[in-house]
């Protein structure tokens, strides 16, 4: 079998979805028996595009979670149905303020998403 390049590697990494690379997350922390930051991870993802001023339409949207409401229990399960992280990491997600819970998904998913998440109780932003 051909070794990939880290560049071939990330090429791969980008067609994947958010709920794709989450479940890939997970099968390499237990093929390795190593564990990855959930909060660390979104955070590094979120670092590495710069927000990009187009004057064509947007086609690629992230979901933010400004806030779980009341009804925190509702906005962590809608977090685990929407990204298919565990429940520590999906409680960590709704603990941090102004994290993303969907990254550079088409409009109509986040605006699903954003649905979800305010049916819940949580106040959501789509940018």
């Amino acid at each position: 079998m051909a070794k990939l390049t880290q560049d071939e590697l990330l090429a791969q990494f980008e067609e994947l979805t958010l709920i794709e690379l989450a479940a890939f997350v997970k099968a390499f922390e237990e093929k390795f028996d190593v564990t990855a930051a959930a909060p660390v991870a979104v955070a590094a993802v979120g670092g590495t595009g710069a927000p990009a001023e187009v004057a064509d339409e947007q086609d690629e949207f992230d979901v933010i979670l400004d806030g779980a409401g009341d009804k925190k229990i509702q906005v962590i399960k809608e977090v685990r149905a929407l990204t298919s992280l565990g429940l520590k990491e999906a409680k960590d997600l709704v603990d941090t303020a102004g994290a993303k819970v969907l990254e550079k998904v088409a409009k109509d998913v986040a605006e699903k998403a954003k649905a979800q998440l305010e049916g819940a109780g949580a106040k959501v932003t789509v940018k």
